[in-house]
């Protein structure tokens, strides 16, 4: 069938955006293929008809949010019940999970690090970077259900005016797996006050810095920034003890997609910039002339960051008022 399921991830009565980013690509990607998009919303104290209904047809309320083994037995059943041709994961470790282990409960092709989708007659074809993002694959699904985990912040997320959809609750009977796992506690691993991953501005910081303290820098032009930044930095960097793995941006990272990505001392490595190159505008900032972050950048600065770097905070705290 042509029909998506879209696993929505909640949390203290929000949706994941990365979720809502699939909602939409799955609504898009259904209408194109003749079928409909509906979303799965599991679990949890703070699940109501009105948050399930914001995103989707399906709310399985029987199920602990958090647990993947929980939610694939809710989607596996959802899927059974209704004949989806897809499932789609907006990402995140989360989505991961839960991903790979529907595909392995239905026997389901599965394809991670998704960057784009594309309908072609009544099949779903995605697109992931390989070799270091230097080239696409694309891959075609031959079994019954197809499993598309998205990379984070691949689809965007928009409201289609369409208003509430109609929930429906599902009986859930959990497999033994899923009961022998509780959840103790929920942690966020990048940090309660740190979230590069929804900051519309990053600051970013690498080895041009120096050393550890030179971050005191790039933390200072972020609060002068204000509003809903945030500081960022590469594997080189948090390999060194400088700054914590929460931030860093790369392959081996986040994935991120600010309005505004300031680099600072940055040399811009194909595993970095696999991190942030979905920024809407670049700016860098790096003594080499050579620099290979000055390639893709919108706007290059070609000099020394502890001169630039704090005129420009200095610059933006005056023009703050």
């Amino acid at each position: 069938m042509a029909d998506i399921l879209v696993y929505a991830l909640h949390y203290e009565g929000e949706i994941n955006k990365n979720s809502l980013g699939a909602v939409s690509e799955g609504a898009r990607l259904a209408s194109e293929l003749g079928g409909e998009c509906h979303a799965i919303v599991v679990g949890g104290d703070d699940l109501t008809d009105e948050l399930a209904g914001s995103v989707g047809a399906y709310g399985a309320t029987k199920a602990p949010e958090g647990l993947a083994q929980s939610v694939v037995d809710a989607m596996a059943k959802v899927i059974a019940d209704n004949g989806h041709g897809y499932a789609l994961f907006g990402g995140g470790l989360l989505g991961f999970e839960v991903g790979a282990g529907l595909a392995a409960r239905l026997g389901a092709g599965v394809a991670m690090e998704v960057t784009a989708v594309r309908a072609e007659g009544d099949k779903l074809i995605a697109e992931r970077p390989i070799l270091g993002d230097s080239a696409i694959s694309e891959i075609n699904f031959r079994s019954d259900v197809g499993i598309i985990i998205g990379r984070l912040n691949a689809f965007e997320s928009k409201e289609s005016g369409s208003g509430a959809a109609a929930v429906e609750d599902v009986e859930v009977e959990l497999s033994p797996q899923a009961q022998q796992a509780t959840m103790v506690q929920r942690g966020e691993q990048r940090g309660a006050d740190v979230d590069i991953e929804g900051a519309d501005v990053l600051v970013a910081g690498g080895r041009g810095l120096g050393k550890a303290e030179g971050f005191e820098l790039v933390e200072a032009l972020a609060k002068a920034f204000g509003g809903n930044s945030a500081v960022a930095a590469t594997r080189a960097v948090v390999d060194a003890g400088w700054y914590p793995y929460a931030a860093q941006i790369g392959q081996t990272g986040k994935t991120v997609a600010p309005k505004l990505y300031l680099a600072a001392g940055i040399s811009g490595a194909i595993q970095h910039k696999v991190g942030m190159q979905s920024a809407e505008n670049i700016v860098a900032i790096n003594k080499d002339a050579n620099a290979p972050i000055f390639e893709f950048s919108d706007l290059g600065i070609v000099g020394d960051l502890n001169k630039i770097v704090p005129k420009l905070t200095d610059a933006i705290k005056a023009k703050k008022g």
